[in-house]
């Protein structure tokens, strides 16, 4: 029986011509593949140069020479060192290169090549100095293609070395134009060396105001690479009389964000910083303050703020938060001692002097210091604040802020114990509401309003005082021994100005103010009414007190005149009845106040008295037609008999008790808005 099986020893000859030609295939594709990498390894890169050289000059517009060695490591990601590298900046430049340094190393990643992106892992440079321009409409030294403007066409470094060197960095139209130098001393025993090998120095000018700074930081800036541990860094700055220490880590370069250091800042005037940081600060005298500043995604926070402003203490936490498309600062600041003196020049007001100003404390009652010589009046005999107040800032950025005063000292002459106020500011409009002063012993509280967007600014003001101590409010009444009662007072005015002065020049609406029950010595009330009778009881038996019932005063207020509706003090002997107007404007004043005695008093020359003059200099004297009348009679009847002289003085008492209520009963007239 016949097979047609073949046998196995006749196929083998067959398979071992497939094996050899295998192995052999396999040994040509690994001394091609060996091959390939010591050609890659031993290739003479350097041939390379001049088509490297005209191939990125002519995809990017720009000259680009590598000048003396060239050097590649392929993989992933690959490396490429550069002897001597010069890489010109656009032609619209100040400086002729972007880079210029003595050695380069650059890893490239090759896919994202193909979508058109450069991405940069890492960048180490000696010696470099690079050069970095913006332009007012968004071009970047450092970006290229034909938009240079979009954030797509610059490179994404994941980090930059740099060894010995210098950057400049200039836009002009952010008033940036800044020069820095930078040494790498990280083998040296410079304290610090270990941990920041990376010394700097910076001058130049941002937001167009000059400063210099020197530090150190890591040589290792992480740009867009996730970072590892926080880029620490040493800030130790200048601008004009400010100064500032930064001590801390930053946890995004290329973003500015992770920011967390403990600063230090004093200079001669807050306002000073809104030319660098854009944050709207009032007027302050020198400062020294320290704090915990943090950032996240442009929210900027000032944590533990501690330090003086004059002689006054702060404390507090503040937030700027930039997301927005107006910046917003939001905070809450405590002072245990506010002088008010720090407090005048962002008012409007020149501060007084340490020995001259009276320090209120709450729940003390002034003395009155008698050996100070009476103020100088300002020329002209005004005293309202005349200083500019610069209301454009408020358009700058948004607040929502409350502060805290727990006490006041350095008032002047206004007796200020404590402050609340909650600072709302939106669009350039600011709000005090609600405000809640602390004044000699009571309270003032209620709301002023600033509109900035008005020129000049619209101002409103809605203010009630209670239960305020006289004898606080005007302390050289101490000298007459009295009690009086408290003071309740309503301010409602619109105004309109750039100054204190201005504003109430041009104020409408009504002020009102009532005086309650009290005693006071009767040497103020004879001086009043200038009744002879009881001026001779004070120096023969001694000084009497006399009882205020009440005491009232209202005005309308039109374009800055006060025309009262009624002036009325209420005493147990006497009626005083007043009228008269108080320019706001020009500070002058003539009111007229007509006493009637309650009571027969023998010498009583019952004249008006005439107060006028200016808020800074009033003078008060009777009226002489009227005396002069009273004092001819009795001439007449001195003549015919001496003891019959005395006739022409006796007072019937025509004077009635006063409701001083009623003049404040009736509701006040709304207050006109400015137009």
């Amino acid at each position: 029986m016949s097979s047609t099986t073949t046998p196995i020893s006749s196929a083998l000859p067959t398979l071992r011509p497939h094996r050899r030609r295998t192995r052999r295939v396999l040994a040509i594709s690994l001394a091609i593949v060996v091959a390939l990498v010591l050609l890659v390894v031993f290739f003479p890169w350097d041939w390379l140069r001049g088509p490297v050289n005209r191939y990125v000059s002519e995809k990017t517009g720009r000259k680009f020479e590598i000048t003396r060695h060239l050097d590649v490591e392929l993989g992933r990601t690959t490396r490429i060192v550069m002897d001597g590298i010069e890489f010109a900046n656009p032609a619209w430049a100040r400086e002729p290169y972007l880079v210029k340094a003595e050695r380069a190393e650059v890893g490239i990643r090759l896919w994202p090549l193909l979508k058109r992106q450069v991405v940069l892992p890492f960048v180490v440079l000696k010696q470099p100095a690079v050069n970095l321009q913006m332009q007012p409409d968004g071009q970047r030294s450092w970006a290229f293609g034909d938009d240079t403007g979009s954030s797509g066409t610059a490179p994404d470094v994941g980090h930059l070395e740099l060894d010995n060197g210098s950057l400049t960095y200039l836009a002009a139209d952010k008033g940036a134009d800044i020069a820095v130098r930078f040494q790498y001393d990280g083998d040296t025993k410079t304290t610090g060396a270990d941990v920041l090998p990376l010394s700097y120095d910076a001058t130049g000018q941002w937001r167009r105001q000059p400063f210099s700074a020197k530090g150190r930081t890591g040589n290792v800036l992480q740009l867009s690479a996730e970072q590892i541990a926080p880029f620490p860094v040493e800030i130790e700055a200048r601008a004009g009389a400010t100064r500032l220490v930064v001590k801390g880590s930053i946890g995004n370069l290329e973003k500015l964000e992770g920011i967390d250091a403990e600063a230090r800042m004093q200079g001669q005037n807050l306002s000073d910083l809104y030319e660098y940081i854009g944050v709207v600060l009032p007027s302050t005298p020198p400062y020294a303050l320290k704090a915990r500043v943090k950032t996240q995604h442009d929210v900027w926070a000032v944590e533990q703020l501690q330090g003086k402003i004059g002689n006054s203490d702060l404390v507090g936490d503040l937030k700027f938060d930039k997301t927005g498309a107006v910046p917003l600062l939001t905070g809450d600041v405590r002072s245990q001692t506010l002088d008010f003196d720090d407090l005048g020049p962002s008012i409007g007001m020149s501060p007084s002097s340490a020995d001259g100003g009276n320090t209120s404390v709450a729940g003390d009652t002034p003395a009155v210091d008698k050996t100070r010589a009476r103020k100088p009046v300002p020329k002209g005999g005004k005293v309202l604040p005349s200083t500019p107040l610069d209301f454009s800032r408020l358009k700058a950025m948004n607040a929502d802020v409350r502060y805290e005063a727990r006490r006041i000292q350095h008032i002047k002459e206004l007796p200020l114990d404590s402050a609340q106020v909650h600072v709302v500011l939106k669009d350039g409009a600011l709000a005090l509401d609600p405000l809640r002063l602390g004044v000699a012993g009571g309270t003032l509280a209620g709301a002023v309003r600033v509109d900035s967007g008005k020129s000049p600014a619209a101002v409103t003001a809605k203010l009630e005082a209670r239960v305020m101590k006289l004898q606080r409010l005007f302390p050289a009444i101490e000298k007459t021994k009295g009690s009086f009662g408290n003071v309740t007072a309503r301010i409602d005015l619109a105004m309109q100005g750039n100054t204190v002065a201005g504003m109430l020049g041009h104020a409408s609406g009504d002020v009102g103010v009532l005086l309650g029950r009290g005693e006071f010595s009767n040497i103020l009330l004879e001086f009043i009414g200038l009744d002879g009778g009881e001026v001779l009881k004070f120096f023969l038996e001694g000084d009497r007190n006399v009882r205020l019932r009440c005491g009232a005063a209202a005005f309308d207020v039109k374009d800055g005149l006060m025309t009262s509706k009624a002036i009325v003090v209420d005493t147990t002997d006497t009626v005083v009845n007043g009228e008269g107007t108080i320019n706001l404007g020009t500070e002058a004043l003539h009111i007229v106040l007509k006493p009637q005695p309650k009571d027969k008093s023998i010498l009583s020359l019952r004249s008006p008295l005439i107060v006028q003059g200016t808020l800074g200099d009033p003078s008060a004297f009777p009226d002489k037609g009227a005396l002069a009348g009273r004092a001819a009679l009795a001439v007449v009847l001195g003549a015919i008999n001496p003891f019959l002289a005395l006739a022409a003085t006796i007072e019937t008492g025509p004077g009635e008790d006063a409701d001083c209520k009623q003049v404040l009963s009736q509701p006040p007239a709304p207050a006109p808005k400015p137009q």
